[in-house]
């Protein structure tokens, strides 16, 4: 064989066996071509024109259909934007965003960002009406309101408005066309509330009742104590801090049986020019010295036989003990200042670590 004749012959294969290896790759590529056209234009349906989804077909990714219809899903079978589909279309899980940002995002059920979503309400109040039946509490001056739910409930004194945006219920009253407002008393707010439901026997705030009330904070459980009393009775609010003193000042701005007294209780001669003697000393301060606080206004203000209920949280006077020791402490911490103890109970499940005691004061013994 010539030596043109061997160079021709090792060119031509030489030739054939790249264009060989070529066609793996070519065919790889031919075959991705053809996936990315049938995404584009066969199954998937295309991105579609005016109002139609990016996954307008039969599979592939949803779309977002009609005028910002709704999110298709992913993946194949009829989860694309077809009839029942995932996306936009008739049902499925979408229900799309559609209908002009409007229809559901839930499950086919229309709960989408345009959909009839209700607002944030106010502290408007429910009706009551003849599904809701008012009883009186055992204690005089609560009331129970049975519906539903039975809640704890006092009569709004100043009827039309709410102190912190506690619920009210409006119930027909006596006279035909007249209407009277409660104001329901929430225990997880409330340490007094919390001991009412909780069971206990005599609270001994009453209508016409004066009440000394330490610890009185922005005014949330005082509101309740004024409505408890009414307009016969007196509730002088103590509270150190001055921020919550604006609040309570602002509460009893509008129920004028509050003397809001911005002052330590601690020192009871600050503000004795204010007082005259009281039925109750409720107490709520949270201090380590609390017993001795209590003592120091029952001894200026309290009258003989008159009675203190004392809300103990533990933790605020000694956090390394049980909490049923720290309240038998404080209970002989009260025996000493001449008060009867009368009653004692724990406020779960409202609060953890505190104890509700109710005891007599005895200024001659």
């Amino acid at each position: 064989m010539s030596e043109a004749r061997l160079d021709s012959t090792v060119s031509w294969r030489t030739s054939n066996l790249q264009k060989l290896q070529l066609r793996p790759f070519f065919s790889a590529f031919l075959l991705n071509l053809a996936h990315i056209l049938i995404m584009a234009f066969g199954e998937s349906g295309g991105r579609g024109g005016f109002g139609g989804g990016r996954g307008g077909g039969f599979g592939g990714r949803g779309g977002r259909g009609g005028d910002r219809g709704g999110r298709g899903g992913r993946g194949g079978g009829v989860r694309g934007g077809g009839v029942s589909s995932r996306g936009g279309g008739f049902g499925g899980r979408g229900g799309g965003r559609g209908g002009d940002r409007g229809g559901g995002r839930g499950r086919g059920a229309p709960r989408g960002r345009g959909g009839p979503r209700g607002g944030r309400g106010g502290a408007g109040g429910a009706r009551g009406g003849a599904n809701v039946v008012i009883e009186p509490h055992r204690h005089p001056g609560v009331f129970i309101a049975k519906g539903k739910e039975h809640l704890l409930v006092t009569k709004n004194l100043v009827p039309g408005e709410s102190v912190y945006g506690e619920k009210r219920i409006s119930v027909a009253g006596d006279v035909e066309g007249t209407k009277v407002e409660y104001r329901v008393w929430n225990p997880f707010r409330s340490k007094l509330a919390a001991g009412i439901l909780g069971g206990l026997e005599d609270i001994y705030i009453a209508p016409g009742k004066k009440v000394l009330y330490l610890g009185a904070a922005s005014g949330t459980s005082v509101s309740h104590v004024a409505d408890v009393v009414g307009p016969t009775g007196t509730v002088y609010a103590v509270e150190f801090s001055n921020r919550s003193g604006r609040d309570l000042i602002n509460m009893a701005k509008k129920r004028t049986n509050v003397i809001p007294i911005v002052e330590d209780a601690r020192y009871p001669q600050k503000y004795r020019m204010l007082l005259s003697l009281v039925d109750v000393v409720f107490a709520d301060v949270a201090q380590p010295d609390q017993a001795r606080i209590v003592a120091l206004n029952a001894h200026q203000f309290l009258k003989d036989g008159g009675h203190v209920v004392i809300s103990i949280k533990a933790n605020c006077i000694d956090s390394l003990a049980p909490a049923e020791a720290v309240f038998s402490s404080e209970v002989e911490k009260l025996k000493a200042e001449r008060f009867k103890p009368l009653e004692q109970l724990t406020l779960e499940p409202y609060e953890r670590d505190h104890a509700m005691v109710i005891a007599q004061y005895v200024r001659h013994q």
